[in-house]
C-alpha cells in the first residue's frame, strides 16, 4: 500500500467519524480500525511481505495514520460527552445561563402583611387560629343567638360528628380564644381565611380572607376605635380619604357600626363605582358586646373594648379598582403579574 492510499484510508475514517452520533457507533468505528483484526491490524501484518528496503518507511506511515486516527476518536469521545474530567461537559458552560422566571407573593398576601404591618406599629400583636372550629367559638360565645340565620346549615359549613364542629366562618372566634386564654390588656389582630356557602359571583366566594381586630383594656372608648381606623384607613387608601360611621346591628358588638370610606375613584363626588353617593363600605365595627366579655370571664364593669373585621379581597378591591373577586384565584399570570 502506497503513501497515496494510506491518506485515502484516513479520508475515509474522517469521513466515517463526521456521521457517528452516539457512543456506540464511535466504538463499532474504532474496533474496525484499531481492533486486533482491524485495518491498522491488516497493515501491520502485511509489512514482513515487503521488501527489507520498504518496511521501516511503511511501518512510519502506519504509525502516524494509527496516532492520527487515535487523535481524532478522542476528539469525537469529547463531543459525545464520552470524555474524562471537563471534557464530560456536552454544553459549553461558559455560555449564559437561562435564568428561570422568580415568583412573587400574592396579591392578597401581599395586602394582609401591609395591613398586619400597620397594625403592628400601633402596639398590636398577629395571633392566627384555626379554621375548623367549635360551635360555641363561632357563634355562642360572641353573642349570636341559636336562631340568628348565620347559624343555620344553609349559611355554615358544619362538619359531621358529635362535637358540632364546623370551618369557621370569620375569624373573630380567635377573639375568644385569645380573651379565654389573657388578661388585658390586649390588642390583637387576627388574619385567616373564613369559609361561607355562597354562590360563587363577582362579588362573593365561598372561601376568603378576613382581618378581625380588637382591643381590650380599663376605660376603652369608642373614640379610640374611630381612631384607630382612622389612622389604619390613611395608611392603606392614603392621607386624603375620609371616614364615616354609620349605625348598624352586629350581635358581638355594641353600639355597633359600618365603616364608609370616600370612594377612591371619583374623590367623593359620586361615580358608577360608588353609586353615585361617593362612598365605600369598608368593614364592620364597634364596642365589644357585654355578653362578649362576661363569655370570656371579664368583668363589664372593669373592661371594655373594641372590635372590628374586614374583608381582605373588598379591601383590595376597593384599593386597586378590581371589579371581580373571582380573578384573585383563578391563577391567571397576566393578572397576578401587575402587583
Amino acid at each position: 500500500m502506497s503513501e497515496r492510499d494510506i491518506a485515502s484510508l484516513y479520508k475515509n475514517f474522517e469521513s466515517e467519524t463526521e456521521g457517528i452520533n452516539s457512543a456506540a457507533d464511535l466504538e463499532e468505528l474504532r474496533l474496525r480500525y484499531l481492533g486486533r483484526k482491524g485495518l491498522i491490524a491488516e497493515l501491520t501484518g502485511s509489512i514482513p511481505t515487503l521488501e527489507k528496503s520498504e518496511r521501516a518507511e511503511f511501518g512510519k506511515q502506519v504509525n502516524a495514520l494509527k496516532n492520527r486516527i487515535i487523535s481524532l476518536l478522542g476528539e469525537k469521545e469529547k463531543f459525545l460527552g464520552r470524555g474524562s474530567g471537563e471534557a464530560r461537559e456536552s454544553v459549553d458552560i461558559t455560555m449564559p445561563a437561562f435564568l428561570p422566571e422568580l415568583g412573587h407573593r400574592h396579591l392578597i398576601t401581599q395586602l394582609i402583611s401591609e395591613i398586619c404591618g400597620v397594625f403592628e406599629k400601633m402596639g398590636f400583636l398577629v395571633i392566627e387560629g384555626p379554621e375548623v372550629e367549635t360551635e360555641y367559638n363561632n357563634f355562642t360565645g360572641l353573642n349570636i343567638p341559636l336562631e340568628h340565620p348565620s347559624r343555620d346549615a344553609f349559611d355554615t359549613f358544619y362538619l359531621k360528628g358529635k362535637n358540632r364542629l364546623l370551618l369557621r366562618s370569620h375569624t373573630s372566634p380567635v377573639q375568644i380564644r385569645v380573651m379565654k386564654s389573657r388578661k388585658p390588656p390586649l390588642a390583637v389582630v387576627v388574619p385567616g381565611r373564613v369559609y361561607r356557602p355562597d354562590a360563587t359571583d363577582a362579588s362573593h366566594l365561598f372561601m376568603f380572607y378576613q382581618i378581625e381586630g380588637f382591643m381590650v383594656d380599663t376605660n376603652i372608648r369608642f373614640s379610640d376605635l374611630k381612631g384607630t381606623l382612622e389612622f389604619f384607613l390613611k395608611k392603606i387608601f392614603g392621607p386624603d380619604v375620609r371616614m364615616r360611621l354609620r349605625p348598624h346591628f352586629f350581635p358581638f358588638t355594641e353600639p355597633s357600626a359600618e365603616v364608609d370610606i370616600s370612594c377612591n375613584i371619583c374623590n367623593g363626588k359620586g361615580c358608577s363605582t360608588c353609586g353615585r353617593k361617593g362612598w365605600l363600605e369598608i368593614l364592620g365595627a364597634g364596642m365589644i358586646h357585654p355578653n362578649v366579655l362576661r363569655n370570656v370571664g371579664y368583668s363589664p364593669k372593669k373592661y371594655s373594648g373594641f372590635a372590628f373585621g374586614m374583608g381582605i379581597e373588598r379591601i383590595a378591591m376597593l384599593k386597586y379598582g378590581i371589579q371581580d373577586i373571582r380573578i384573585f384565584y383563578e391563577n391567571d399570570l397576566r393578572f397576578l403579574k401587575q402587583f
